[in-house]
């Protein structure tokens, strides 16, 4: 939690008017659950990666939706061949950083959109709870009362 999600939130609240947010995802986010019951915000307990991945998906939408100036997008990399990833993850490792590129840095119209869930430049359909307004509200009060820095 404070890599996946703690740490993104602090730098968006504490950066002043960047054009454009990319957050990293993952297909994992399916698998998360959307509640903040019991979350371990500090690390202290092992927590679960898909639910950090659902709460960075979903923050993106929220800054994209509170921040219309910004253009902030989640992007889902692929399952690379890294440290992480292992040596037998399937997708390619090139691939996995143009997504973010682009949306950082192109002229593209579909580059120039916010509140999307990328995989290799294609915009998916995330989570339902992904676009869930009250969702998103709760997770911003959650993420401000444990970091003590509102959005």
């Amino acid at each position: 939690m404070p890599v996946n999600i703690i740490a993104p939130y602090l730098l968006t609240a504490l950066l002043r008017s960047p054009r454009r947010l990319v957050y990293l995802s993952s297909s994992s986010h399916f698998g998360g659950h959307p509640s903040l019951n019991g979350v371990d915000w500090r690390g202290s307990s092992v927590g679960s990666y898909s639910d950090s991945k659902l709460f960075v998906t979903t923050f993106a939408a929220a800054v994209a939706r509170l921040r219309p100036g910004v253009l902030s997008n989640a992007v889902d990399p692929g399952w690379v061949p890294t440290k992480m990833g292992g040596p037998g993850a399937p997708d390619d490792l090139e691939l996995g950083h143009r997504t973010q590129e682009w949306l950082a840095t192109s002229g593209d119209p579909e580059a120039l959109t916010t509140g999307g869930y990328w995989y290799h430049r294609q915009r998916q359909q995330p989570h339902r709870a992904v676009h869930d307004e009250a969702f998103q509200d709760r997770l911003l009060r959650e993420l401000a009362e444990e970091t003590g820095t509102a959005l």
